[in-house]
């Protein structure tokens, strides 16, 4: 590609938010360039966890599991309240998968490359220098292309997306809503290969520590907090030493648990319902829309919906209509997301304190029926707040199956 190029869409970014969008858009025939300024497979800062509805959405695509080394299927999940009482909320028998673990590393470059094959153009090591929009395009200033136009842009460059400085759009000051620590485990106990755990410690409420399994004989061991919450920021590296020492998540990741390398943090954005969604021809998806779930901070299934309600927009209106397709982004958004971060919020609010943790974990394991039921809630089989949004409601709404019904 030379300079002064054109694409009916570019991708900024090539996670999972801009590979959906770029797979969705070349499956439906359009002229897709991606860019990103790393090179794949790259590790990303994550917990690795995928919902039921990160499973769906990553069926739709076509991506297939066998092809991730680190995939390893959730049955259940064991979470324990701030005074170590624990309980086990299953996952549904089948069919299919309704929660998953794999690395990002081979997540994300098992995207890329469906991207390629559904006939999308992914250009690696390429940023964005600058942007700019006019009625009729998006002009874009690319490390080793030079200038490329496109009739629409969709910005999947994270929380603090170059895009939407670029086009005055940023928030000044804004570092997400939670920030989180984690690290690779090898050599964990047989346990911790197997079971997702969450702990939710009194002092970290009303944020929570994990261990996801991730892979033979690895573990995804972290913890979150929520800024301005009982932890600072600044605290968070010397509490992760004291957290790995205490007896109960010592005890699960196993004697021979031992990093694989140093600890990471990353910040999470989660205000999808305050932040601005589009430019005039531009659609901020996944981190850059702030999409992340504020209670758990699981953001992928977030990331490939946002992708695919930008793709479905782009496309139902075509290249003339430009307020018409952003317009459409943002009412898919409310209806999607809105409603569900709200109730979430609330619901972070209620956990802040350790009575109301241990209240609600003791509710939720009350009886086989809740322990079955919040465990779908919690990874997303049906979206949170659906009781109060009728116009979400269709038949089999709490019932459906899972994903890949063939690799269980």
């Amino acid at each position: 590609m030379t300079a002064d190029a054109t694409a009916d869409v570019i991708v900024v970014g090539a996670g999972p938010a801009g590979t959906a969008a770029a797979i969705s858009l070349a499956r439906a025939g359009r002229d897709v360039l991606v860019v990103d300024k790393a090179t794949f497979p790259r590790d990303k800062c994550c917990g690795d966890g995928l919902t039921a509805l990160a499973l769906r959405l990553s069926e739709r695509l076509g991506l297939d599991p066998t092809t991730i080394p680190s995939w390893t299927t959730i049955e259940a999940a064991t979470v324990s309240g701030p005074r170590g009482h624990a309980v086990r909320f299953p996952l549904p028998d089948g069919p299919g998968v309704y929660a998953a673990v794999a690395r990002r590393i081979d997540y994300d470059a098992a995207l890329v490359d469906l991207a390629r094959r559904a006939g999308a153009k992914v250009l690696e090591g390429h940023a964005v220098r600058s942007a700019s929009e006019t009625d009729d395009r998006v002009s874009l200033e690319i490390d080793g292309l030079g200038r490329v136009d496109a009739r629409y842009v969709v910005a999947a460059d994270g929380m603090w997306s170059p895009m939407r400085k670029a086009l005055g759009l940023g928030v000044p000051g804004y570092r997400g809503e939670w920030h989180a620590f984690r690290a690779y485990f090898r050599n964990v106990s047989e346990q911790a290969q197997r079971d997702l755990r969450v702990w939710f410690e009194a002092d970290l409420l009303p944020g929570y520590a994990w261990s996801f399994p991730a892979g033979p004989g690895v573990a995804n061991f972290g913890y979150g907090i929520q800024r301005g919450g009982k932890v600072a920021v600044g605290a968070m590296g010397p509490l992760w030493d004291e957290l790995l020492a205490r007896p109960t998540i010592r005890e699960f990741l196993g004697p021979d648990a031992v990093a694989e390398g140093r600890h990471t943090a990353w910040p999470i954005p989660a205000r999808v319902d305050a932040i601005p969604r589009t430019g005039r021809r531009t659609f901020f998806v996944g981190d850059a829309v702030a999409a992340t779930d504020v209670m758990t901070g699981e953001g992928i299934g977030q990331a490939l919906l946002t992708g695919m309600l930008a793709a479905e927009a782009i496309e139902a209106t075509g290249p003339h209509g430009a307020r018409i397709a952003t317009d459409r982004y943002e009412r898919a958004v409310d209806h999607h997301l809105v409603a569900d971060h709200r109730m979430s919020t609330l619901l972070v609010r209620a956990i802040q304190h350790r009575k109301g943790a241990r209240a609600a974990i003791r509710v939720a394991g009350a009886t086989p029926w809740t322990r079955r039921n919040f465990g779908r809630w919690l990874f997303e089989d049906y979206p949170r707040a659906v009781v109060a949004t009728p116009g979400r409601w269709h038949r089999g709404v709490f019932t459906g199956p899972g994903s890949y019904d063939s690799v269980t």
